[in-house]
């Protein structure tokens, strides 16, 4: 009997190492990818390329005359892939690695260190997608934003001085940007209110202001919207501007790219939350509603002021629309999302047409119209439709695990300093880069080139062969 009660003795004591072992494994084991964010990320990193070849390239090239229309194609296929290579060499490191309040460090240059196990925080605790994954996911934003920037002064700049720009601001004004709005140490570091304010004291300027960035609204479109309002100024009109017949050469081609950088779109903002959960389909039903509502009163004004409705002005709404959202996608509520599409849709149509009227400048393809008006609309309106009282999700607060108090005026506040950040530090950079390229080589192809187009005189080729 005393040998029987022995062997019960020690398998329980067995058992109950094994289950203490066991806790002890689960307690130190490393935080794993799952495989359905990873597949997600992929497939949203691919989204977002159709967004830039050919969405935007179609969108844009649709625009200009038809002479014009093989060097805008050129244009974005050539800065996607500049801008891929700077990325991976220094603009990764730069934009995501700890540094100081404006830039990040070198300690990633030419991705040293990454490996396929190394993992980036998601915005959830205990959640990682591979770091290689992060890693193209943010290079596609980083290849679109110059590429937006070229719309506003298409077709009379050389081909040499817009890539040595390009260059210019990506490292000077993009990279920056980034930093300041997106870099952080991730959920995790949040353990209590000590460390949170440790970790928040390492991340980017505007990230400590509080600024709520979803996806985009001042690193991609702001900045790129002002670039292209000083390049507007800088470079001057084209020849023939408010003489000549200067109409879009396809608005066919136009509308394919419209569609395409609406459904490119949904991977650049459900993206960017970096999960396959349920706040990414809320992502994605406010991205869905803000272009369609942007698209109809867009559509609407126009029909009312000007007396017909264009596919030109309903294409270019659905674009207003969904740079309005990308800020405020992952807190605004499916109804917050339409009614900012709808505000958008009339500033925007009221910019490109009665502002730039009045101010003169010859924005070619609306790029500050639609990307720099839209995106401050966004930015701003993010403050208003986040609130919890209208319908949004409020903040999350990481410390506590729970939504926080909002406040909408604090949040505008937040936001203000966001756009005017942008403003200044785009604006500065972008003039004094368009300087320095006019200055040595030279920013606008001669007249008789302009008039030939840039097709033929910057590639020696043309898009169509009558």
């Amino acid at each position: 009997m005393n040998y029987i009660l022995k062997i019960f003795t020690l398998i329980a004591i067995s058992s109950f190492a094994g289950l203490t072992f066991a806790d002890d494994a689960v307690a130190v084991v490393a935080p794993v990818a799952q495989k359905g964010d990873t597949a997600w990320m992929m497939m949203a990193t691919i989204l977002v390329i159709l967004m830039s070849i050919p969405g935007l390239a179609l969108f844009y090239g649709g625009m200009v005359r038809a002479k014009n229309m093989l060097s805008i194609l050129m244009q974005v296929f050539v800065i996607f892939s500049l801008m891929a290579i700077l990325w991976a060499l220094y603009g990764y490191s730069i934009a995501f690695t700890e540094g100081n309040a404006f830039v990040g460090g070198f300690s990633k240059l030419f991705l040293l260190g990454i490996t396929p196990d190394s993992l980036a925080a998601s915005f959830s605790k205990g959640v990682y997608i591979p770091e290689y994954i992060y890693v193209a996911f943010q290079l596609t934003f980083a290849c679109i934003t110059p590429a937006l920037i070229i719309g506003a002064f298409a077709e009379r700049v050389k081909f040499s001085a817009i890539l040595f720009f390009i260059v210019l601001w990506f490292t000077f004004a993009y990279l920056p940007m980034a930093h300041m709005v997106w870099y952080w140490a991730g959920p995790d570091a949040y353990t209590d209110a000590s460390a949170g304010e440790k970790a928040l004291a390492t991340a980017g300027f505007l990230f400590q202001k509080g600024a709520l960035d979803f996806a985009g609204g001042t690193v991609v479109h702001i900045n790129a919207g002002i670039a292209g309002l000083v390049g507007c100024l800088v470079i001057g009109k084209r020849v023939g501007f408010k003489k000549e017949s200067l109409a879009p050469h396809s608005v066919t081609m136009t509308m394919i790219g419209a569609s395409l950088l609406w459904v490119g779109w949904f991977g650049f903002n459900v993206g960017s939350n970096l999960e396959a959960n349920g706040l990414a389909t809320l992502v994605f039903v406010n991205t869905l509603l803000a272009s369609a509502a942007a698209t109809l009163a867009w559509t609407g004004a126009e029909w009312l002021i000007r007396g017909k409705p264009s596919m030109l002005g309903g294409a270019s709404g659905s674009i207003a629309g969904l740079v309005a959202i990308t800020p405020a996608c992952g807190w605004a509520g499916p109804m917050g999302s339409i009614v900012l599409g709808l505000v958008v849709g009339v500033v925007c149509f009221w910019a490109v047409t009665s502002l730039k009227s009045k101010l003169g400048y010859d924005d070619s393809l609306d790029a500050f119209g639609i990307h720099g008006i839209g995106g401050i609309v966004g930015a701003l309106g993010t403050a208003v439709v986040a609130s919890p009282a209208l319908g949004g999700t409020g903040v999350w607060d990481y410390v506590t695990n729970g939504v926080a108090e909002y406040s909408m005026s604090t949040q505008l506040i937040s936001q203000c300093w966001a756009v005017g950040v942008c403003i200044i530090w785009s604006g500065a950079v972008s003039f004094i880069a368009f300087k320095l390229v006019d200055s040595l080589i030279g920013l606008r192809v001669t007249e008789e080139a302009e008039r030939a187009g840039l097709d033929i005189s910057e590639h020696g080729e043309t898009a169509y062969h009558y």
